[in-house]
């Protein structure tokens, strides 16, 4: 401890400290609001050679976590105000790797599987010995440090959005990056009449633990948030869109999972307001198989005046379901078919045949993802008109320009 504050109703920090071994093998945390059992987990955890902090309820426990870093906490589910696992959750968003230890007096396998999948080290059933607490307490010690290990070799070599693995501490870091969401727009352009045709909004966050778009879905998915995002990224996008130049189209991607949720039919909401100007994308990265009434309800939004795209085609499930379904006014070209295909003929014989497709359908086609000029001159000369990447524009916030 940085100094000798506790909170009130906690263990006195000249007691605890009166007791602790001069080399501790780990700092721990026990939280019970017993104070008999309290005091047995302390005296044999000191015994065991740990420094012990202890909490009589979540809430105290909780400040001594903001206040100190443990190598494990072992607490008590059964608690008034805040039980352990809400206790985890909440620890979760103070450290991510921090084994937590959950005991009970009332063994259930359904509080035992939650704990588990919120993350918990262990689930301890009462009653136990001194000796299978220390063994648990020592297994938890050492696997927090790998854990602390694992994060610092991902924060050098690896990928961060791997860094969060419980659910509980998932949920922290999901809600941090709906507190920091914010959108990008990168230009949609026709290359041959050099003239601006729209924007597309992009999912941004100031999460650092979810650092890219595909993570904070996967997140979203992992929580069952999808809704949740996809009504914070459209109603984010409308308030931007006010300030957008001219008469350009807002294009805004939307989740399978979106199409079943009634919020995206409501009329009065801010994206439904300015639906004549916004074009839905479908990524063809997921199934819609599962969505309900999927015709009526893409019907319905073409009523409110939406129109509609499919994303990454090219990159997304093989066969017609998606396109029968969504019937598109709009086929956006995945990136994977563009990049290089100034150099593959076998990428340009499928974008000119795709291109020529939808053109005799009705469709307009956006090749996305270009990067450099000869992707550029090789897409115009295969027939294709409306262009997006960065070789026109990176995504920022507002509404970059365009450059030629």
């Amino acid at each position: 401890m940085a100094s000798d504050e506790r909170p009130k109703g906690a263990q006195s920090s000249s007691r605890i400290r009166g007791s602790q071994p001069a080399n501790p093998k780990g700092r721990v945390l026990v939280v019970d609001d017993e104070v008999a059992l309290l005091r047995v987990y302390k005296h044999g955890l000191v015994g065991a050679g740990y420094a012990v902090d202890a909490a009589g309820n979540g809430a105290q426990a909780i400040e001594l976590v903001r206040l100190s870093d443990y190598d494990a906490i072992v607490s008590d589910i059964s608690m008034p105000t805040m039980d352990g696992l809400e206790l985890l959750r909440a620890v979760r968003a103070l450290d991510l790797d921090v084994p937590v230890v959950l005991v009970t007096g009332d063994p259930a396998l359904a509080t035992a599987m939650r704990a588990l999948e919120y993350g918990a080290y262990r689930y301890l059933p009462k009653p136990f010995d001194l000796d299978q607490l220390t063994t648990v307490v020592e297994s938890a010690v050492l696997v927090g440090r790998m854990a602390k290990l694992r994060r610092r070799a991902l924060d050098l070599v690896g990928d961060p959005a791997k860094q969060i693995g419980d659910l509980a501490g998932l949920e922290a870091a999901f809600g941090r990056a709906m507190d920091g969401l914010w959108l990008a727009f990168q230009p949609i352009v026709n290359a041959s009449t050099r003239e601006l045709y729209g924007y597309e909004a992009l999912l941004r966050t100031t999460e650092a633990t979810l650092p890219h778009p595909g993570a904070v879905l996967d997140a979203a998915g992992r929580l069952g948030k999808m809704p949740a995002l996809g009504r914070a990224i459209r109603d984010t996008a409308a308030r931007a869109f006010a300030d957008a130049p001219g008469d350009t189209l807002l294009f805004v991607n939307v989740h399978p999972d979106d199409l079943g949720d009634d919020a995206l039919l409501d009329r009065d909401a801010p994206l439904s307001k300015l639906a004549h100007r916004v074009v839905l994308e479908v990524t063809e990265r997921a199934a819609i198989d599962d969505v309900k009434d999927v015709r009526d309800r893409i019907a319905a939004l073409r009523e409110l005046g939406f129109r509609i795209a499919i994303d990454d085609l090219g990159a997304g499930y093989a066969g017609l379901t998606a396109f029968a379904q969504l019937e598109p006014e709009v086929v956006k070209l995945d990136m994977s078919l563009v990049r290089d295909v100034h150099e593959s003929p076998t990428k340009r014989r499928l974008i000119r045949s795709m291109t020529e497709l939808c053109a005799e359908m009705g469709r307009v086609v956006v090749a996305e993802g270009i990067e450099v000029k000869a992707e550029r001159e090789a897409l115009a000369a295969l027939g294709c008109e409306l262009m997006q990447g960065y070789v026109f524009a990176r995504p920022a916030k507002g509404f970059p320009p365009v450059t030629w």
